[in-house]
């Protein structure tokens, strides 16, 4: 017999929910068979799955220690908590360069995230972001290792590959819980600095409906939302409408024949700045995906831009009385300076 005592960071979730963590490699018809079986208990007493955990409940798991290790992930086999996890979080944190932390707390960290690297796996070969935090806690705190079966630190928004700036990660159940709060009833702002093609002199709110190309991995932004064209779905795959999307912007300065632009994602959907400027015939400067490429060629000659120039700039807190959220109650936080941004701003003559 194997149990685990409910600590803080498992606390508050269903039980079924924790048990995916804990046993990454059963399925959930099985875990669902464990519980009826009396296999997995609660307290000693049948469990359906749906129970909320609190700190201090006891959960028992009467398995061979070989099937306790094959479903766990403790003999080495794929899986959050496993070996195998934990060498990819610490290769993570010595291989990924130029990863910066801005801003941490008890409970929340805030990343400033460099062009070229994905937020989240892509596929399962992948390095991210979600790693390397992961592994920068593991150098911090080594304990850490034994609370990985159960809970998982995460990055709670997301970035393109080639978009840099600040992501927000939870280090905690508590403090994942708050920041998904925070963007879902959008009480943080998010701001972002980026330099577009065209004079643009005015600020205004853009609004549209975006639509997902999965062939091409592409969107496409109409205002009617009525569909682009008959490969047009919504990024929620429904037909008709696509999904309602509001982008505002404000000039900071304006050059010869590019504008240095703050942007507020007011919606967060795939691509939505670099579409929705682009649908306005401002697209961002470097962008491969929705760009010129006349200017892009340019932009590459004269300053090595390979890619968006793109960069979330601002987050911006509202006042909480959340214990997770306190250190982070009506804080503004920016990202550290960027060299490639600045020298570019240099040389196209936007000063801001």
């Amino acid at each position: 017999m194997q149990s685990v005592t409910i600590g803080g960071n498992q606390a508050g979730q269903r039980l079924d929910k924790f048990l995916h963590k804990y046993l990454p490699n059963a399925g959930t018809g099985f875990l669902y068979k464990m519980l009826r079986k009396k296999n997995i208990t609660l307290n000693g007493r049948r469990a359906q799955g749906c129970e909320l955990l609190v700190r201090g409940d006891l959960v028992c798991f009467y398995f061979s220690s070989e099937t306790f290790a094959r479903f766990s992930g403790a003999d080495g086999a794929s899986g959050p908590g496993s070996a195998d996890g934990m060498r990819e979080y610490r290769r993570a944190f010595r291989e990924l360069a130029g990863i910066r932390v801005v801003y941490e707390d008890s409970h929340v960290l805030i990343l400033d995230k460099p062009f070229g690297i994905l937020t989240q796996k892509a596929d399962g070969a992948d390095l991210s972001l979600n790693e390397w935090m992961i592994g920068y806690l593991l150098e911090q705190d080594p304990g850490l290792e034994r609370e990985l079966a159960g809970f998982r630190p995460s990055v709670c928004n997301r970035l393109d590959r080639n978009t840099s700036g600040l992501v927000l990660c939870g280090k905690t159940l508590p403090g994942l819980q708050f920041l998904s709060r925070c963007i879902r009833e959008r009480s943080v702002k998010k701001f972002y600095r980026t330099v577009c093609v065209g004079r643009l002199e005015r600020e205004a709110l853009l609004k549209g409906y975006l639509y997902k190309d999965r062939e091409r991995n592409r969107v496409q932004v109409d205002a009617a939302g009525t569909g682009p064209d008959a490969r047009g779905e919504s990024v929620r795959g429904e037909p008709g409408r696509g999904e309602y999307i509001e982008t505002a912007y404000r000039p900071i300065c304006t050059g010869r024949e590019h504008t240095l632009l703050e942007v507020e994602l007011i919606t967060g959907k795939p691509h939505q700045i670099r579409a929705h400027l682009a649908a306005e015939g401002h697209p961002i400067i470097g962008d491969q995906k929705y760009g010129d490429r006349r200017i892009n060629r340019e932009m590459r000659e004269r300053f090595g831009l390979q890619h968006q120039l793109l960069r979330a700039f601002r987050v911006e807190f509202a006042s909480t009385q959340e214990p997770a959220g306190r250190g982070l109650s009506g804080q503004v936080i920016y990202a550290p300076r960027s060299e490639l941004f600045e020298n570019i701003q240099r040389g196209l003559g936007l000063s801001g």
